[in-house]
């Protein structure tokens, strides 16, 4: 394919439409895998970002008429299974997205074929065990199987047992599960919120009235990250409530290509946010998977559904809102205690809402404290980093955050994906552990 001048505007993305039966053609997938992949294989901009590139550019290479055309449309899905959907290709490298002509739109092509290898049953029991996060978190929440499963994950036999059965690695950091959960910690901070700020200050696109919704992962995994979430938000005189139910919100699904769950914890989370928002409450998640879900993918899967579009526009990441509460004089800057220097680690799925570093922008406000900002993917995305034959590349792709967070020799290590976080300190083998964002900005308020 000859070569043409990049998309000079910003990426824009077309809906997905994957309810049209020729968005399961295996035919139609593969004449667009063949195309994209033709056109990646001329450019190869790409090429540190996962495994994918490297993976697809090897098949080209080692083929015997050195082009895409060479190789086998069997292996087309070696490359498929390296995509862990981070976007970072399609938002911060690719030249060739809308409104370019050539219209590559790598990541969604991804998930359309392994939409196909879904619908088609070709999955492992692991994988759907692994993306049931409200399932396993409800069993492995209970008091005293929480207990036995934190201790088995930590014990090298039962480590090795999981790798037969499941074909999870042994050295992969899996998360803890807690039978006091998020919502349960934030419980006193929204009884005192009811009474404390009644008079919510509304702010540009801020009400100043916030519903917390949760995630699986914040709920069973790591709790203190709402606990830290709600103190934040109540020491900023902002009314803290949560979203009265809610279940996973489908990253983990949509990364399987099980597109019908996705739809599934849409009709159930969707309408509770709706409810919140229509009373008054902005949304705000810890998590910046979940957040990107309900701005881009579920608004890209549902285009013409009114309440997933009100969401998206509702739904913010914690320091987004925080900093747009700053732009109006309204955030608390007396900051009691200083960090010092953190090596932050700026994760995709945040990188990719395209709103600036707005963790890094709040965390520089509080006094004596400096900021090194690592813009490298982690290579954890959930559940790659903790399968079998993965693990090891997910570490190598790590590397580079693991060396920067190894030379600035600073006082904290932090992502604002809880689990690149982890990632990072396996890889860092000094029994250092990571400080989320809001566990910091709590720690500087003194609260």
């Amino acid at each position: 394919m000859a070569a043409r001048e990049g998309n000079l505007e910003a990426p824009t993305r077309h809906p997905l439409d994957w309810k049209n039966p020729d968005f399961y053609n295996e035919d139609l997938l593969n004449e667009e895998l063949e195309r994209v992949y033709d056109i990646c294989h001329g450019c190869r901009r790409c090429v540190s970002l996962c495994d994918a590139f490297p993976t697809l550019f090897d098949l080209v290479d080692e083929s015997d008429t050195f082009e895409v055309d060479g190789v086998d449309k069997k292996d087309f899905v070696k490359v498929v299974d390296q995509c862990y959907l981070c976007d970072l290709c399609y938002m911060t490298k690719c030249p060739y997205t809308p409104p370019h002509e050539w219209n590559v739109d790598f990541p969604h092509l991804m998930l359309r074929a392994k939409a196909i290898k879904h619908k088609k049953g070709d999955f492992k029991t692991r994988d759907k065990i692994l993306s049931a996060t409200d399932k396993v978190g409800n069993i492995a929440g209970i008091p005293v199987v929480s207990t036995i499963v934190n201790a088995a994950n930590e014990n090298g036999l039962a480590r090795k047992a999981l790798q037969k059965v499941l074909g999870i690695h042994p050295d992969a950091t899996v998360p803890k599960y807690h039978s006091k959960t998020g919502r349960k910690l934030l419980a006193s901070t929204v009884e005192e919120s009811k009474s404390t700020h009644a008079d919510a200050k509304q702010a540009g696109r801020t009400t100043g009235k916030v519903a917390i919704f949760a995630t699986c992962y914040g709920n069973r995994n790591e709790p203190h990250l709402l606990e830290d979430l709600g103190k934040v938000l109540h020491h900023n005189q902002i009314a803290v409530s949560l979203v009265d139910k809610e279940v996973c919100c489908g990253m983990p699904k949509l990364e399987l290509g099980d597109l019908k769950s996705v739809e599934h914890a849409k009709n159930i989370n969707i309408p509770e946010m709706v409810k919140k928002i229509d009373a008054g409450w902005d949304i705000i998640a810890p998590v910046p998977s979940c957040v990107l879900m309900f701005k881009q993918e579920l608004p890209l899967m549902f285009p013409d559904d009114a309440d997933v579009q009100k969401v998206k526009a509702h739904i913010f990441d914690p320091f987004e809102y925080l900093m747009l509460r700053h732009k109006e004089e309204l955030l608390n800057i007396d900051f009691k205690k200083s960090l010092g220097k953190i090596a932050y680690h700026a994760a995709c799925h945040l990188r990719v809402q395209n709103m600036g570093l707005k963790t890094r922008d709040l965390l520089q406000l509080v006094q004596d404290t400096t900021i090194e900002t690592i813009e490298r993917c982690s290579g954890h995305d959930g559940t790659y980093a903790v399968k079998e034959e993965f693990h090891e590349k997910s570490m190598k792709i790590c590397r580079p955050v693991i060396t920067k967070v190894q030379k600035s020799e600073s006082d904290f290590y932090s992502s604002d994906c809880p689990m690149a976080g982890h990632q990072i300190a396996n890889g860092m083998k000094d029994d250092s552990e990571p400080q989320h964002p809001l566990t910091l900005l709590r720690m500087a308020y003194g609260l």
